[in-house]
């Protein structure tokens, strides 16, 4: 399973929002800014975790988004899901080979429980070694 700019930028957005929880609304020009990233793609990202109610949208002039839950409650494998559909390596087909089918359901059990486990708080209060993007999983 690929993750395409849809998940990853997806990810810096909640993370984002998940940083700066209890300071109010936070614009996606400031997100976009901060990590040089196009404005405009954020806003296409952004309302479908609306309309998964993982973002609250506040008008006005001091209007932005900001996490309509605990970030201790979203997983990446919910921010993942809404962005870029079921997670699963490959489409299993039902004459797969046993031992074929039976890999890719445990690689896609291994991914689904990397992503289910791991916390948006997890993410934004992450503190690694070396470069900021080092978060590594290994299965």
């Amino acid at each position: 399973m690929k993750i395409s700019t849809k998940g990853r930028y997806g990810l810096t957005i909640m993370m984002e929002l998940a940083k700066k929880h209890g300071e109010g609304p936070i614009s996606l020009k400031s997100i976009a800014r901060s990590k040089d990233l196009s404005e405009h793609y954020l806003e296409q990202l952004v309302a479908p975790l609306r309309n998964a109610g993982l973002v609250k949208s506040v008008r006005g002039a001091y209007g932005g988004y900001i996490l309509a839950q605990e970030a201790s409650t979203i997983t990446a494998g919910d921010i993942i899901r809404v962005l870029e559909g079921p997670i699963s390596p490959v489409e299993i087909m039902d004459d797969e080979e046993p031992a074929k089918r039976d890999l890719w359901l445990k690689i896609r059990d291994a991914v689904k429980d990397v992503l289910d486990s791991t916390t948006l708080e997890d993410l934004a209060t992450y503190e690694g070694e070396g470069e900021q993007d080092s978060y590594m999983f290994y299965i």
